[in-house]
């Protein structure tokens, strides 16, 4: 059964998707060139004469192609309509338009937390009748959010249309991914994000990138996934979501707060797969079958003991050169030579695996010194002789 893959860039659910045998064809804006390799697809960069990236041209594309299923990937999760337009004459390998509008809610998210006894954030939406406690912390975040653009701390005065006040938590902020059958979950991982991190040239809440498993002592990490699991279960019981989600939370004095939920394949799988050894794409299709494996995460067998992947952002307008040694590096996401990326776009993503997680991001802060380095980009210190190190 060919799948047709559609988001704002596919090349891990491409990845994965080949990895686990199925036949796919990719439709996104970026048509990277290792997701050239990978298999057939068409970009709006490369095939439309560098339309900027809209979702909604994605679709207008898809109802021209005539595969029989859909997997949508990030930023679909945001436009429910537009999901079941690509459902259109298709199975659609992904959550329903209705659980869309129902779980990117974040009032109704947060109703559903608390009457299970778990942790949301106090949460306001854009209206003067709600004034927040200015004693707390809050962030300003789009309704729409994704990877933590656009998300800043708020300084007060007027909420914007489209947006809404989050209490800050501090703690580690990291995801929970589970696989789901609308009725049951089974956990598939935990991991630690990496959020504003200037070694990769990421800014703010920004999101770059994931370690697995989070630098957590072994007790502490144990009760981490005691209480993914559970919100994991109340997740898919209140909102029937099936397939591969993601949940974004932050860890904060041996409590899981859920941020948002990411109800589709997350960027987190990539790093997951490459410790657990599991076939995640696989998962997600059979899932909608109503077939969950039998995967128990806190006695999982680890593939590496640890690993972690970066995406690595343009700290200036650059233009790359040769980017051919690229893959065979272990760097994905890989841009075409003499490719322009603008200031703050995504450049590339490093992968990486080693004896820890804090080894791990060692090696990810000294590939991207690298990249970095061949790009005129910026310079971070030290010196390393080649990705490999």
């Amino acid at each position: 059964m060919a799948i047709l893959l559609v988001g704002y860039t596919v090349r891990l659910l491409a990845e994965l998707a080949v990895r686990a045998g199925y036949d796919v064809f990719a439709l996104d804006y970026f048509g990277d060139a290792d997701l050239r390799a990978l298999c057939p697809g068409l970009s709006l960069r490369h095939d439309f004469d560098g339309q900027p990236y809209d979702p909604k041209v994605l679709v207008r594309i898809a109802t021209t192609l005539s595969h029989p299923a859909v997997v949508y990937g990030a930023s679909f999760e945001n436009h429910p309509a537009l999901v079941g337009r690509l459902a259109q004459g298709r199975r659609l390998l992904g959550n329903s338009p209705a659980t869309l509008r129902e779980v990117r809610n974040p009032f109704r998210l947060g109703d559903v937390l608390r009457s299970a006894g778990r942790a949301f954030p106090e949460t306001l939406p854009a209206d003067p009748g709600h004034r927040p406690d200015s004693e707390r912390r809050w962030l300003l975040k789009p309704l729409r959010s994704g990877g933590g653009h656009a998300v800043r701390v708020w300084s007060g005065g007027a909420v914007p249309s489209g947006s809404i006040l989050q209490e800050y938590r501090p703690g580690m902020v990291g995801s929970a991914v589970f696989v789901a059958d609308g009725r049951r979950a089974v956990l598939l991982g935990v991991t630690e994000q990496l959020v504003g991190r200037r070694a990769f040239g990421a800014r703010d809440f920004r999101y770059c990138g994931n370690l697995v498993p989070p630098r957590l002592a072994s007790d502490e990490l144990r009760a981490l996934i005691d209480e993914a699991r559970a919100v994991a279960a109340v997740l898919t019981e209140a909102f029937g979501l099936r397939g591969v989600n993601g949940v974004d939370f932050v860890w904060s004095a041996g409590r899981l707060w859920t941020i948002e939920v990411n109800p589709r394949p997350p960027a987190s799988l990539e790093p997951l797969e490459m410790v657990y050894g599991y076939r995640a794409f696989d998962l997600h299709v059979r899932a909608f079958d109503g077939d969950l494996p039998e995967f128990d995460l806190g006695q999982a067998e680890r593939r590496v003991s640890a690993a972690g992947k970066a995406v690595l952002y343009a700290t200036k307008d650059v233009t790359v050169g040769d980017t051919g040694d690229w893959p065979g590096q272990g760097i994905r996401d890989v841009p075409h030579p003499g490719e322009f990326i603008p200031r703050d776009r995504p450049i590339c993503t490093l992968r990486a695996v080693g004896p820890t997680p804090a080894a791990c991001l060692n090696r990810l802060r000294r590939r991207a010194r690298w990249i970095y380095s061949r790009l005129g980009c910026s310079s971070f210190g030290g010196r390393w002789k080649g990705p490999r190190a």
